[in-house]
Formats: structure tokens, sequence, C-alpha cells
């Protein structure tokens, strides 16, 4: 312990290794069954800002005979001073070592954190390979929304959670910790057992098969009593909400208090994974939020609250929540968070019923410079509507916006990227608020990534080089009317895109690249395109064949077994009506997609039309 707080004094913000905060929770070791340690492969800064790791967190440390631990991704500096006194990877809580642990779990959100999970299994002294562990090793899981398609890092874990977590992670502990207490059963045995368990993927039981070309011919059970893999769903209403978070020594990236009011979306973005593999939309009643806020902020000391919900404007009962927030806090002068708006009247509306508190900026997303392009994406917004949208909020005392694009969207043309320009400059020039100021705008342009499980799953991704002069042509443009534009790099969105669609045998890739010494690849800093591109090459392996091919409408995803409850022949009528830029109606509010969910249709429009009436 005196070794490890000597390390600590010489690194940057050691407080992300220090652990004991508020709220986080150290259990007797020896008292305890199953030790599980929650892995986020980023920085602290990063992961404590994540819900679904606080929740789980929460879940499992509520059964009695399991305790769950944090881990994140140490920064460089850490690293070398962790390899150079040859101390193996520790948890916040004990600063025990991760081989300790029972169940080592990684929440994967963005796949640019991939070499980051091997390089924390090596920092722990486990074998980063599968295959390489034996029952002495602790069991390497993972789940977030890379894993439904798992295929690129299926190599280094041993089982997936697909889908909503709540549930399956006590089934989950409730199997291994029988399987420990029996000690006679091998690890295949365990596996084999939690195969059989809805929503768990183990990779090893599933075989691969390619056609000439190197296309994906099969995926098939390597045997006839592994299950078939369909994604998890919680039923509605949603379970308690979170309301003791850890709560950060240091600032984190959403440094607030934070409660999920929604889960699910229906809009039915074309290019948006989220909207499908989080279907259907569950909501949490309003009296249930009001009192799990009271909690939360008893609990935590925040002074803002931000609702999270995929659209925060859809909650069918949003006024009356933020009424009944507004009302409730009023004495404490509450700061009051609503992310992912649309921008329209109705959201705000939402905005100005906040009558205290700051009012910087607004975040919107037209996604498209055009209505004929947004109408491709699904994504209904007038110009009209949104040049209201932003007059109204200069009007009312809002200092700035942002506004979010997507380039190299399927169907984009010259003037698509030219209405980006038209758009910004036209609410520059037009939209005055108080006194004749300006509402200030930034505009953040992202390279399309095609992702599993979209109707955009078939289409290509441009090239880097198109990407770029895309932005250059932004860049300039914006620059010459007084407007910021901020960027993902597209080098970044390849090899997203690559792993978003890739198959199993990307995992030789990132295990090379990471023997090269790449971590943390999400970072601008940290970043090297060459050395991905040698580790392609020494693979034998052509990136652009995951993200820049055009995939064939019948073609066979690395994905294709895993069900996340959407068909395939509603993702593909969804394709051909981007093509014929042809908008689908939102089911929540009107007919049935027969999307494959419809056993929750009528529940869900039930649940929001009752809602409706009630409010009224």
């Amino acid at each position: 312990m005196r070794e490890l707080d000597s390390l600590l004094r010489r690194v940057t913000r050691p407080a992300r290794y220090t652990g004991g905060e508020w709220n986080s929770i150290t259990k007797d070791w020896s008292s305890i069954d199953i030790k599980v340690a929650l892995s986020y492969p980023d920085l602290y800064d990063i992961g404590m800002s994540n819900l679904g790791i606080a929740i789980i967190y929460d879940i499992i440390n509520a059964q009695p005979y399991a305790l769950a631990e944090r881990v994140f991704a140490p920064w460089v500096d850490m690293e070398a001073e962790l390899r150079k006194s040859s101390t193996p990877l520790f948890s916040l809580e004990s600063r025990r070592p991760l081989a300790d642990f029972d169940i080592i779990g990684f929440s994967l959100g963005y796949e640019l954190t991939y070499t980051n999970v091997l390089n924390m299994l090596d920092l722990a002294g486990i074998p980063v390979m599968s295959t390489d562990r034996n029952d002495s090793h602790p069991l390497v899981i993972a789940g977030g929304s890379c894993s439904l398609n798992p295929e690129p890092i299926s190599d280094f874990i041993d089982l997936f959670v697909l889908g909503d977590g709540e549930e399956v992670i006590v089934d989950l502990l409730s199997i291994v910790r029988d399987w420990k207490s029996s000690g006679a059963d091998s690890r295949e045995h365990l596996l084999r057992k939690l195969s059989k368990v809805d929503g768990i993927y183990v990779p090893a039981f599933y075989r691969i098969d390619y056609r000439d070309d190197n296309i994906v011919a099969h995926v098939s059970p390597a045997s006839a009593d592994i299950s078939p893999l369909v994604r998890r769903r919680i039923s509605d209403p949603l379970p308690p909400a979170l309301t003791r978070p850890v709560v950060p020594y240091v600032s984190t990236i959403h440094d607030r208090a934070a409660i999920e009011i929604q889960r699910g979306c229906t809009r039915g973005c074309r290019f948006c994974q989220a909207g499908v593999i989080y279907r259907p939309v569950r909501e949490r009643p309003v009296n249930d939020v009001i009192s799990a806020i009271d909690e939360l902020l008893r609990n935590t000391g925040y002074s803002e609250l931000s609702l999270l919900s995929l659209s925060t404007s859809d909650y069918s009962e949003i006024e009356s929540l933020v009424s009944a927030i507004l009302a409730r806090f009023q004495e404490e002068r509450l700061n009051l968070s609503l992310p992912s708006l649309r921008i329209d009247s109705h959201s705000l509306s939402l905005i100005d019923s906040i009558t205290f508190g700051k009012k910087a900026g607004l975040t919107f997303a037209p996604e498209a410079g055009t209505e004929r392009l947004r109408q491709s994406i699904n994504k209904g917004l007038s110009e009209d509507e949104m040049y209201r949208t932003l007059s109204a909020a200069a009007e009312h005392g809002w200092n700035s916006a942002k506004l979010y694009f997507i380039i190299g969207l399927p169907g984009e043309k010259q003037a698509d990227i030219d209405g980006i320009l038209y758009l910004a400059r036209q609410f520059r020039q037009a939209n005055r608020g108080k006194e004749g100021k300006r509402l200030n705008f930034k505009i953040n342009a992202s390279p399309f990534v095609p992702k599993a499980h979209t109707p955009f799953q078939w289409a290509a991704q441009s090239s880097v080089s198109e990407l770029g002069d895309k932005i250059d042509y932004l860049r300039c443009g914006l620059k010459r009317s007084g407007i910021r534009l901020s960027w993902q790099d597209p080098r970044m969105s390849l090899l997203e895109a690559v792993m978003a669609r890739g198959d199993r045998r990307l995992s030789q890739v990132i295990y090379q690249v990471w023997q090269k010494g790449a971590t943390f690849d999400a970072w601008s800093e940290r970043f090297d395109l060459e050395r991905w591109i040698k580790a392609f090459d020494e693979c034998g392996i052509d990136p652009a064949f995951y993200a820049s091919r055009q995939r064939a409408m019948d073609e066979v995803f690395p994905w294709s077994h895993i069900d996340v409850g959407v068909n395939i022949e509603y993702l593909r009528q969804e394709y051909f009506n981007s093509i014929k830029e042809t908008a689908t109606e939102d089911c929540r509010f009107g007919r049935c997609n027969v999307c494959g969910l419809e056993s929750w249709h009528s529940a869900c429009q039930s649940a929001f039309y009752s809602s409706s009436s009630s409010s009224a």
C-alpha cells in the first residue's frame, strides 16, 4: 500500500486511481463469494460519467454474496509506473489485483477503446487471448452497445452480455456462484451453462465460415445444444432509478447528477444504432422520477441535473415532469439539463419553462444540410421549423447554440454540404437576441459511420480523402462567416467503421497493433493510423473491405446470428426508403411499422396516449 502511494505521487491526476469517493462501496472481501471488477477501457474522467457502469455497480453490490469494484484504463504515465514497478493493475475500492477477482467485466461503448481492453488485461497479468486462460483466471466478460457486433474483439472475451444488463447480470452471478462452490466442473462447463441464459453469447461456441471472396458465408453454433442469441430486454416500467452513484473526486466529462427518464427511441433515424438496439420505448413514471431526484440530489450534493433519454422531448409527460421539477426545487435553484432535444418549437417551450439557472447554450442535431437529405435519413425537420426555434431561443435570452451535422451520409450531394453553410449563415445573420445580440453558433461535423443492425448497415463509408475535402470545404466556408467548426478526424471514423462492421478476423489486427504500442486510440494525441495500417498489412487485411464496401442486400453479416428484436426485412425496407427519400412515420404516434417488436407496439401506444390524456 505504501509503495502504491509513492507511485501515485509520480503521475498526473492521481485521484483517478485512489478510490474512496463518496458513495463508493467496499465490502469485506473474505465474506463474499463472487468478486467482480467492473472495467471501463478509458480514463476515469470518461468512465465515471457512464450511467451503465454505475447501475451495474449498484445492482451487484446489492447482492449479499457479491461485490463490485471499479477499474479504469490507466493513462500512459500510470501505465509506465505500473510496468516499471511490476505492480499489477488494481481495483479502486480495495486496491486488489484484477487477477484476484472472479469476473472482469468490460463496458464497450466505443470501438476505438478495444486496444485498451488488451492493455488492461496485460497489466493485470491475465492472458489477453481467451484460449490461453484456464480455471485459475477470472472470467472475462463484456457488455455495452459494441457487444451487438462483438466479433472483432471476440478472441479476447469469454462471453458477451447482449442488451439490457440489469437482469442478466444477476442470472450470471448466480450461475458463477454455483459453479465456484461446486469446485468440480471445468471452465468450459460453466460457459456452456451460461450460454443457455437469454442475452449471453459465448463466441467459442460459434463457427464462422467464409466464402472465397472473404465475405461471411455462415455463422452457426458449433453444437446443437447452443441456444439462439436474443438481445435481453427488461420490461416496462424501468427498474428503480440509481439514486446513490459514486461521486468522483475529480471533474468528469458530465459532472452532474443524472437520471434516465426513458429508454429506447422510435424516431427511426436510419443512421442511428441506439434507436434500434434499445427498442422498445420504456418510460419511468413521473412520480418515480421526482422521488428518485429527491434521493439523488440528497445523496450526491449536485446542483445540476440531467434528464437522460435518446430523445428527451419525446417523453410522454415531459412538460409535467419539468414543471414538477421546477416547482419542487425552485428554492435550490437547480440547474436542469435537457440533452437530446429535437430542434423544434416543442423543445424550445420546454427550455423556456426553465425560469432559473443558467441559459448558456443549446445543442441540436439537424444532421443534414437539406430537407431532401433529412427526409432520406428519416430526420423530419424543416428549415422553417429550425429557423423559428433558434430565433425564439435568441429572443428568450439563450447565448449560444451548437448544431451537429453528419457528413458523408448515403445519398449526400454537394448541395447538401452547401446546405450546411447556407443554414449556418442564415441562422447567424437573422437570429438576434435581447439587445440585438446574436446567438453564437458553433457547428460540429462528424463523418458517417455505418453501424450494425441499422438500415445503413449496407452502406459504404466515404474515403478519408473525400471526408477530409468536405471538412476543409466547410471549414473555409464557415470561417468567412465567423462560425467555428469542430470535427471528428476522418481517419478515426475509418477505423470506427472497420470495427463496427468487422468480423472475427480483426482480432488478429487488434492484437498486432496493441503489440506495436497502440492504446487510447480515441484520443487524438495517441491515435496513429499508420501503426494500424501496418498491422492490417501484416495480417493481410484491407480496411476498405469493411469500411468502404457497399454490402449486397443478401449478404450474411458477421452479426447475423444476433437477434436484437428488429427484423432484417424492416431494416432492408428502411434502406430502400432512404434511397426513395421517403420518411417513415414514428410508430409511437401512428401505425405500427412492423419492425419485429409488434407485440410492444400496442403497449407503447397505450402508455403514451393514456399519459397524454391524463396530462391534458
